[in-house]
């Protein structure tokens, strides 16, 4: 049975008068243009041609890197570089590939003048220049394909800097507290850097690569002060930051991101109530009957709520 079959039956059916069936139809989508499949095939073909060409300019260079001096080296990186960048600015329709290409060789030329003269440099620190450096690329393109690439670098820079600073591991007692608050609040601050910026949408890639990525390590963080030898405040810190992103995230009401900050918190329950069972109840029979009935419980309500959020803003009605 084809849409506009099923449309007019679930018309009939609930009795729906004219502006209702009008209504109902607008949201079916039924009648609106086809997706044009050219835009994604550009774009596409767009990011696979940036990727080969910089992999082919970095096995070329590889292959020949004994018998090039080292000004020579950096001219080749640079020359990159500057053409890529000369690229996007003359050309509007390559102008995000070129972008990334762009982007991808400044990490190359950072870490090569690292290695190259051995500054000291802690990772992070690489990472954090990158990011910087590639601000104003990333903001020129205006495009999911810069600034996912560029949300990743921001977002392993943060991870870096936390293990760096706990002690150059992932330590969780209460000396590491503030070292991880910061860390929750810095990638907290790239979500809503994503979700502000010019352009962005709920369903933008770079959106979701922030969410994805501040979760995993809110989710570390808390697991990781839950199961130490006595729970720490990083396990606090964490359920409520991930609370919060649930609360904020609720009036957006993009799918994506109620999903994984639901199940985050559902994680983090869940192993709370397992870690009560383990010391209580050394995971005897009724201990593990009890995580089943919290784990289902917690899963179910999770699903129910975002469902019935989905429905009152009309998504999949």
């Amino acid at each position: 049975m084809s849409l506009h079959e099923q449309l007019y039956q679930w018309t009939a059916r609930q009795g729906l008068d004219a502006s209702s069936a009008r209504r109902l139809r607008d949201l079916s989508g039924l009648d609106d243009p086809p997706v044009d499949p050219w835009t994604w095939l550009r774009r596409g073909t767009g990011a696979l041609a940036a990727g080969l060409i910089g992999f082919g300019v970095i096995l070329w260079i590889a292959a020949n890197w004994g018998e090039v001096s080292r000004l020579m080296r950096f001219a080749l990186i640079e020359a990159l570089f500057v053409a890529s960048l000369a690229g996007a600015a003359l050309r509007a329709a390559w102008r995000a590939p070129l972008g990334l290409l762009a982007f991808l060789t400044l990490g190359g030329l950072l870490a090569f003048y690292g290695q190259t003269y051995q500054t000291g440099a802690d990772p992070w620190q690489l990472f954090a220049v990158w990011a910087l450096l590639g601000l104003p690329i990333a903001w020129a393109a205006r495009s999911d394909l810069m600034w996912t690439p560029w949300t990743m670098v921001v977002a392993t820079a943060i991870g870096l800097w936390i293990q760096t600073f706990a002690d150059h591991g992932w330590r969780i007692d209460a000396r590491t507290l503030p070292v991880h608050a910061i860390g929750i609040a810095a990638y907290a601050l790239l979500c809503v850097a994503m979700a502000l910026r010019p352009g962005a949408t709920p369903r933008s890639w770079a959106w979701r690569a922030a969410v994805l990525s501040a979760v995993v390590a809110m989710s570390a963080i808390g697991l990781g002060g839950l199961f130490a030898r006595h729970v720490e405040g990083q396990f606090w810190l964490a359920l409520a930051a991930i609370a919060a992103g649930l609360a904020l995230n609720w009036r957006r009401a993009e799918v994506f991101a109620l999903s994984a900050f639901a199940l985050a918190f559902d994680t983090l329950i869940v192993c709370g109530v397992g870690r009560v069972v383990l010391e209580v109840m050394r995971f005897d029979l009724g201990g593990l009957f009890l995580m089943g009935l919290v784990a289902c419980g917690v899963l179910a309500a999770s699903v129910s709520l975002i469902m019935r959020r989905m429905r009152a803003v009309g998504v999949g009605a």
